[in-house]
């Protein structure tokens, strides 16, 4: 949850998992203060991007995955809780028109 390196590598990974073409490197930064710091990374796709935001005080994982082209997101949650081993997982998958 500490590792901006790990972070860099999980979006990635990630795009390989869902089949999206990554647009660059991920950008990865250290943000907040005290209860709401942590690191933040931001992966430009050709479809639009994958945000992911770690919450370092409470132990949590936040990852948005917005695309324009349709992917798994069953897969994108499984790889998500195998790479951060998440005891247990909340999504939500809204499909655009």
């Amino acid at each position: 949850m500490k590792d901006k390196k790990k972070l860099g590598e999980f979006c990635l990974a990630l795009c390989g998992k869902i089949k999206m073409k990554p647009y660059g490197r991920p950008i990865v930064k250290r943000l907040g203060k005290g209860r709401i710091e942590g690191i933040s990374a931001i992966m430009f796709i050709e479809t639009s991007t994958i945000t992911v935001h770690l919450d370092e005080f409470d132990n949590r994982a936040f990852i948005d995955i917005f695309s324009c082209k349709k992917f798994d997101s069953e897969v994108a949650k499984k790889f998500c809780k195998e790479f951060f081993k998440a005891q247990r997982v909340k999504s939500k998958t809204f499909m655009r028109g």
